[in-house]
């Protein structure tokens, strides 16, 4: 249904006469809101961690440390109950995510991201009014829920929405809201920090404006095509391609396609998750998994949690740290910008390779300023210079890391999966990625704290791992119809061994 160009095809891919309408830019705009409450999250928990009146409500053993006269600075704020908080969110969503794909399959994309607003919702309600650490994981939990919803069901309704030619770029949209979120967040911090005793409810609490934002974008938008079909609804599917197409499209043939897609998809009622494991899914399985787990194996998501806390180990003060984590939201915004703009020109793997490098540079360079300056007890004060250098070299991740692993993590699995797999691949997709963030989250501060400055060359080396994986085992997806994305895989080097040569339909799609 939805397109993107095959490495080497030379052509645009077929797009049944459809363009860009004004109903499709609004219904990919809506769904792919769904990233600001995943974004907002990043960006708040952060934050809201490095605010002394938070500290001091739920955490005073952090606060103690940070007031004592020798301290380590990489230990400073190794809790492992902190960690919970954070990363509790993260279990929720791993079990939401899971059970997402089947509750897709039964009432559709559209009512998962509804739900998943309304999730997130009312565990920002309860994180706002918690007197306690047990009311504080409880809401994250309902956090979880809510992201573990809307991050199954966006990414995958933008790319069966999304028109053939400018798929990468609509299902881009999700990490741009998730930027958006992030930038949000951070500036809420950064306003809520100086509000005494208080300040953090308001961070925590306006947490319900971006699942506002989702709930009212859900009602407002169509199911997809493929969804409406699957639940034997096909004259909604028809009228809501023909919404998202316009008149000029040629809706009967795609929808024809998609529907080929489906009965085959009905012929093999074993089981998505079942189905997914046999011979011929082998490398969708291989990329629902390693994708999102080499993606948070960049340490990305550590930085993004934790920058204030990071900053503050660098030198800076608790304002100056919150400032930071805000110009590093803004660059991962605008280096997103970047990627919707070139990830349909120039490709999927280009982008992954020249951001893998340019992350493992920066990495080993912070390593390298913090060993030098603070060294291996932590006890050394880092001189202002190399504060301000420490900061340039994470906004420089975070702007190649947007225009590469950030958004392509959200494309790749939306784009991938044969229809009769879609829903499962989507949702172990996201398991594995906040299942990854929860082991992560709870164990960054640990290793910050015992493997000092290293911990950023130890996330280098695995960007260095992913980028090889990439460049071996990723094959270019631009440019190519989902109906017909069998055909790169069989054409494969390494995957041609696992599944089956394209039909004529196939190789007639890449052909055009």
């Amino acid at each position: 249904m939805a397109g993107g160009g095959f490495a080497g095809a030379g052509a645009p891919s077929a797009d049944y006469g459809g363009g860009i309408t004004f109903s499709v830019v609004v219904t990919c705009l809506m769904a792919a809101s769904g990233g600001l409450i995943f974004g907002y999250d990043i960006g708040i928990s952060g934050g809201v961690t490095a605010m002394e009146s938070f500290l001091e409500a739920f955490f005073p053993g952090v606060l103690r440390r940070m007031a004592a006269a020798r301290r380590d600075e990489y230990c400073v704020y190794d809790s492992h109950v902190l960690t919970a908080f954070t990363s509790s969110l993260y279990l929720a969503g791993l079990a939401a995510s899971l059970a997402a794909g089947r509750v897709t399959r039964a009432v559709g994309r559209q009512a998962v991201m509804l739900a998943g607003g309304a999730f997130f919702f009312a565990g920002a309600a309860v994180n706002a009014a918690a007197v306690n650490v047990a009311m504080l994981i409880v809401g994250r939990m309902l956090l979880g829920f809510g992201i573990g919803f809307t991050n199954q069901a966006a990414p995958v309704y933008l790319a069966e929405t999304a028109p053939a030619k400018w798929r990468g770029a609509f299902t881009t949209g999700f990490q741009l809201f998730l930027g958006i979120g992030n930038l949000a967040a951070n500036l809420t911090n950064y306003g809520a920090a100086r509000i005494p005793r208080w300040g953090w409810r308001l961070s925590l609490g306006l947490a319900a404006a971006p699942a506002s934002v989702i709930v009212v974008g859900a009602l407002l938008i169509p199911d997809t095509p493929s969804s409406l079909l699957v639940r034997g609804r096909a004259e909604q599917a028809r009228a809501a391609l023909r919404r998202v197409r316009g008149p000029k499209a040629d809706v009967d043939s795609e929808l024809e396609d998609v529907a080929r897609a489906v009965e085959a998809a009905r012929a093999n009622e074993e089981g998505a998750f079942r189905r997914i494991l046999r011979r011929e899914h082998r490398p969708h399985l291989v990329m629902a998994v390693a994708v999102p787990l080499l993606q948070q194996l960049t340490g990305v998501i550590v930085i993004a949690f934790f920058s204030p806390v990071l900053f503050q180990t660098a030198g800076f003060g608790s304002n100056a740290s919150l400032m930071g984590a805000v110009i590093l939201g803004a660059v991962n915004l605008g280096s997103t910008l970047v990627s919707i703009v070139t990830v349909d020109r120039y490709g999927r793997r280009p982008l992954f390779l020249t951001g893998g490098i340019v992350m493992i540079i920066c990495q080993v360079a912070v390593a390298w300023i913090m060993g030098s300056q603070i060294g291996r007890d932590g006890e050394s004060t880092m001189a202002r210079g190399y504060s301000v250098a420490v900061l340039a070299l994470t906004c420089v991740f975070s702007a190649a890391f947007g225009w590469s692993w950030g958004p392509l993590t959200w494309v790749i699995p939306g784009e991938i999966f044969p229809v009769e797999i879609r829903s499962a691949g989507q949702g172990i997709s996201v398991a594995v990625n906040l299942g990854a963030t929860f082991v992560l989250t709870q164990t960054f501060l640990a290793m910050l704290c015992s493997f000092k400055y290293a911990t950023f060359v130890y996330y280098a080396a695995w960007v260095a791992v992913m980028t090889a994986f990439v460049s071996a085992f990723l094959p270019e997806t631009k440019g190519v119809p989902l109906e017909a994305m069998g055909a790169v895989w069989a054409r494969h080097w390494y995957w041609g061994r696992f599944v089956k040569p394209p039909t004529a339909k196939d190789a007639e799609a890449l052909a055009n």
